[in-house]
């Protein structure tokens, strides 16, 4: 029967001619690989190796031999490379940042598909410089980072909207909308309750900018609730608005918990990015991630 312990064992030896050096190369001690390489030697029926002062020189019969053999064991060791990479992987640790808004959005599919992540929430700049130092595997962002140090792939589109509970009738709302009067549309939804995810009111600015080309809206937000998805929660539940990201409230308004208040024209889609460190060995993870989001992405928006 092959043993391809062995035929490790006489690769190890033939590169290095030296049987100390092959043992070291293949945590093993001196005897054992004297030992492989008799049993070796006994299975082929030649002698394999003539000892020298300072380590051993191949026979003929070996040098034939290594010929024969050294592709196939390659290929063999090639195999068994991969499927330990794979191993590993699947118990590997990675680290993710992302923002707590976006997290409540694609949370769930990273916990799904993966046994291990570490979990950090920052904003885009910050995010970005975890990964640059090199503190961070991965970072899902909303804002593109192209250095010489990190690579980035586009993965997404997300879309701010104005929602609110089917309790809420918009009636009123809807006819200012199809009028195009946007000072009412305005003063309807200055008249509301408001949520917001943060004391900024990042989502609101920035929908306002867009909808209504201001900076800012003159209402201030009645409930500032951290956590994105516990502020669409208790939405649900009570009176009010708020501008979230679609892929946040998509559950919601299928679920006939929220409802759509406006999806403006104006407001532009946002790309999502998948940013890691260059030279990282943790290409299989970016593919994995990067497909898993396009699909994602790809299906829901």
């Amino acid at each position: 029967m092959v043993n391809l312990e062995w035929y490790r064992t006489f690769k190890a030896v033939y590169k290095n001619g030296n049987f100390s050096i092959a043992a070291k190369e293949l945590f093993m001690s001196q005897p054992a690989v004297s030992q492989q390489i008799s049993m070796l030697e006994a299975h082929v029926g030649n002698k394999l190796f003539n000892r020298k002062s300072k380590g051993v020189e191949p026979t003929e019969y070996a040098k034939l031999l290594n010929n024969l053999i050294i592709d196939a064991l390659d290929r063999l060791e090639s195999v068994e490379a991969g499927f330990r990479a794979k191993a590993e992987d699947a118990n590997r640790l990675i680290s993710v940042g992302i923002s707590k808004h976006l997290f409540n959005c694609i949370g769930d599919l990273l916990i799904a598909k993966f046994d291990l992540i570490d979990f950090t929430f920052a904003e885009n700049d910050e995010l970005f410089a975890l990964v640059d130092a090199k503190k961070l595997d991965f970072a899902i962002t909303t804002k593109r980072f192209d250095t010489f140090d990190t690579t980035y792939e586009i993965v997404g589109k997300i879309k701010l909207i104005l929602v609110a509970p089917t309790s809420l009738d918009i009636t009123e709302f809807r006819q200012k909308l199809k009028a195009d009067n946007y000072t009412e549309i305005e003063q309807w939804l200055n008249s509301q309750k408001w949520y917001s995810h943060d004391a900024r009111i990042p989502h609101i600015k920035l929908f306002w900018l867009h909808a209504f080309n201001k900076k800012r809206p003159s209402m201030v937000p009645n409930y500032i609730i951290p956590s994105e998805s516990d502020m669409l929660r208790l939405l649900s539940k009570n009176e009010g608005v708020a501008v979230t990201w679609n892929c946040n409230a998509r559950n919601y308004i299928k679920e006939n918990k929220l409802q759509l208040v406006w999806n403006s024209f104006h407001v532009p889609e946002e790309f999502v990015y998948l940013l890691a460190p260059k030279n990282s060995n943790l290409n299989s993870f970016f593919e994995i991630i990067s497909k898993e989001l396009k699909l994602f992405f790809g299906n829901r928006l």
